[in-house]
């Protein structure tokens, strides 16, 4: 680990990439580094408080809540709104967007944040790595009035920044800004994060494929045909099957080893799970700074244009020549 690069250190030295920003987006970053730390603190505790287990509430996707998935979304929210940066959030918790007004009554703030503040919240019962996924753009409505729907439906190649947050054996902070991927360590005794993987890159071979095989009789047939296909004992194959069940993991696992992560459509969910704005586009992002591809089977997934806030997609993401070969089979068999 880099002990001589902080977090806060390396925002400012990168803030020449945004001449434009008057500072405003290292100060957003910093929010969220905030945020991420008060978050660990209480995933740490995981057992020893009344933190874990059912809220007893759905979201907006009908799915139910933890207790953690309602903490984490009040204290990022929270922390973006006291910072007096952003002028929208939309979370995937929250029903609707929220549109924020400055102490002066003012909407002349010029960033929104998208973010899924606890994503596979479900595994904290079983001490199993979570992670927050948050996403960065710039408003398209006017300075001064108040946030609309088209400042979130904006197609991820328009994003400025995104990144995560994994809550594992150790903490990390990975995001770009679209010169590259950085991934920064939490020192505990300190409350630092420290500069720890610099420059990240998807191997140029990747060996693991991701994907929950309980669904398999559901998969499209181009994707049972990519499973069979990793199975195959054949040109440096088969591929190892690793799935934790929480996208973050899953995703930060396969960028530094080299893999591919999928979650098709299913009978199910025939037009896919995962939301495109709070997971898909963030993750996305970063894949592509580190050399990898993100689709949705068909197009490119920073390209889609959204038409609704929790719109949900099919995903692929990894090495760019794995997710290449999942969209032939997908353009062949289905």
């Amino acid at each position: 680990m880099n002990q001589h690069i902080t977090l806060g250190e390396f925002i400012i030295d990168r803030q020449a990439h945004f001449s434009y920003s008057s500072g405003e987006l290292s100060s957003l970053l910093n929010s969220i580094r905030l945020a991420a730390k008060v978050v660990n603190h209480e995933v740490n505790k995981a057992g020893l408080v009344d933190i874990i287990g059912d809220a007893e509430v759905e979201n907006v996707q009908g799915e139910q809540q933890q207790k953690l998935d309602v903490f984490a979304n009040k204290v990022f929210i929270q922390a973006l709104v006291n910072r007096e940066i952003v002028c929208g959030i939309a979370s995937e918790e929250e029903d609707e967007f929220i549109n924020i007004v400055g102490k002066d009554k003012s909407n002349n703030n010029k960033y929104i944040v998208l973010m899924d503040p606890l994503d596979g919240s479900s595994n904290i019962d079983v001490n199993v790595s979570v992670g927050t996924i948050f996403s960065i753009y710039r408003r398209v409505s006017p300075l001064g009035k108040p946030v609309t729907i088209e400042d979130f439906l904006q197609p991820g190649t328009q994003q400025i920044a995104a990144g995560y947050v994994i809550y594992g054996t150790s903490t990390m902070l990975v995001y770009t800004t679209g010169h590259g991927v950085n991934g920064f360590t939490l020192n505990p005794a300190l409350g630092v994060f420290y500069l720890s993987h610099p420059d990240i890159h998807f191997p140029e071979i990747g060996k693991i494929y991701s994907v929950n095989e309980g669904n398999y009789q559901n998969f499209p047939k181009g994707i049972k045909k990519y499973i069979k296909f990793c199975q195959e004992e054949k040109d440096n194959r088969p591929y190892t099957s690793r799935y934790i069940g929480s996208l973050v993991s899953d995703f930060h696992r396969n960028m530094l080893k080299g893999g591919v992560y999928l979650y098709p459509n299913t009978t199910k969910y025939p037009n896919g799970k995962l939301r495109l704005l709070y997971e898909c586009n963030p993750i996305a992002l970063i894949a592509e700074q580190a050399g990898g591809r993100a689709s949705n089977g068909k197009e490119r997934i920073m390209e889609i244009t959204p038409t609704e806030l929790h719109q949900r997609v099919p995903f692929y993401v990894g090495n760019n020549c794995m997710v290449k070969t999942i969209e032939k089979m997908i353009r062949k068999y289905d």
